[in-house]
């Protein structure tokens, strides 16, 4: 599984990286997290709104920095 978390390093960005590789370890997922933060990338993704999260190329949140139940749901509905 390949996550990205899209943003330019803002709190809420750092924010929702620190959710992802909790819920990542608790589920105990084999994942490559990675951290986008150059802007003129973003759009390659489709990202319009910061901080965002991409699976396997897809963006499956945007704008806002989940609760961690949030997280596991979406990683949940992608295995």
């Amino acid at each position: 599984m390949e996550i990205l978390v899209v943003g330019p390093g803002c709190p809420k960005c750092k924010a929702l990286e620190k959710v992802v590789k909790e819920i990542i370890k608790e589920m105990k997922i084999d994942a490559n997290i990675s951290h986008l933060y150059d802007i003129r990338q973003f759009a390659k993704y489709g990202v319009r709104i910061t901080p965002a999260l991409v699976i396997d190329g897809k963006v499956v949140l945007e704008g806002k920095v989940p609760l961690k139940e949030e997280v596991r749901n979406i990683v949940k509905n992608i295995i």
